[in-house]
């Protein structure tokens, strides 16, 4: 009996040599999260306030000592990495895809490949990542990003739409949506947005200069602000 958990164990670590999976592939499955133990969440939700305010380097220290198999520590692990432009991100997301977070992977994959100048790529990872989490606001707003820098403005202005009225709370959303409308020479509906949802002058001026930026060069659509991370994704 012994003998086959051995071999049952190497056979699961093996998989990401033969068949390219993950190691952690056999560990979680789609549906719901395992929960992490009281001491784990407590660990999970300090490196999220680490991350929150900048700390990358201390929050991924407090998930040193949390098991890789948990895919809500991997998934925090992938985002200070990308954060941190470092290269342990990208398996870290895959590593997520055909679990419980498999729209968390597609996302951070879509980050990276924009990141990276690959907008066919980011494209289909966010379009992905919508369809598997239709109601989170940070992915609806980097799919949004994504559409407008390809000119598509029309699908972004109903993404950046579909994130403002998810949470009305989050500007990120309303300022792309803002710049959108400054860059279409819509100021009416610009100002309507920005009383409604609150944004303040700097933001508004920063919009406008971005807009025109916009307007300079297709490419300058990578400075527009996308996911709620700290500090924002950059298309570029």
């Amino acid at each position: 009996m012994k003998a086959l958990i051995a071999t049952l164990v190497v056979m699961m670590l093996g998989g990401c040599a033969s068949n390219g999976q993950s190691p952690w592939a056999a560990l979680t499955t789609p549906g719901q999260c395992a929960k992490p133990g009281s001491e784990q969440e407590l660990a999970l939700n300090l490196a999220d306030d680490l991350a929150n305010e900048g700390k990358l380097h201390a929050s991924l220290a407090n998930l040193q000592n949390l098991p890789d198999a948990l895919p809500q520590v991997r998934q925090r692990k992938a985002r200070a990495y990308r954060l941190l432009g470092r290269s342990e991100a990208e398996p870290l997301y895959r590593s997520l895809l055909g679990t419980c977070m498999t729209a968390e992977g597609e996302h951070g994959l879509g980050q990276l490949a924009a990141t990276h100048g690959d907008a066919a790529q980011a494209l289909a990872h966010l379009q992905r990542a919508a369809r598997l989490a239709p109601t989170d606001e940070k992915i609806r707003n980097d799919l949004g990003v994504v559409y407008l820098k390809q000119q598509r403005l029309e699908d972004a202005r109903f993404e950046f739409m579909t994130a403002i009225e998810l949470k009305q709370d989050d500007p990120l959303a309303a300022f792309n949506l803002v710049t959108l409308l400054i860059y279409q020479d819509d100021w009416g509906q610009a100002a309507k947005v920005v009383s409604q949802l609150g944004l303040s002058p700097e933001q508004v001026t920063e919009a406008q200069a971005r807009a025109q930026k916009l307007k300079g060069s297709s490419t300058a659509a990578h400075n527009v602000a996308a996911a709620s991370d700290a500090p924002p994704m950059n298309l570029r």
